[in-house]
């Protein structure tokens, strides 16, 4: 059994996710999502889907990105 980074829970069933070097345990996708997504750079939810790049920085959709001023021609979807 392994300790969920996040919640702390002894779980039989936890799992690795291996990212950038470093490993992390969790008991679930949700531990994991709240542990790993990034963060839209202008409403603040986590993104947990596809989300959108502009010049570097992540946004949960293109609305957002444009409401921060990036431009049409930037923003880069990853669906």
């Amino acid at each position: 059994m392994a300790v969920c980074e996040v919640c702390s829970n002894d779980y039989a069933m936890s799992f690795e996710v291996h990212a950038q070097g470093a490993v992390h345990v969790f008991d679930s996708f949700e531990c994991a999502i709240h542990a790993m997504s990034p963060v839209c750079e202008h409403c603040g939810v986590k993104i947990s889907g596809h989300g959108v790049e502009a010049s570097g920085r992540f946004f949960c959709c293109a609305h957002c990105a444009r409401a921060v001023g990036v431009g049409p021609e930037l923003v880069r979807d990853h669906a």
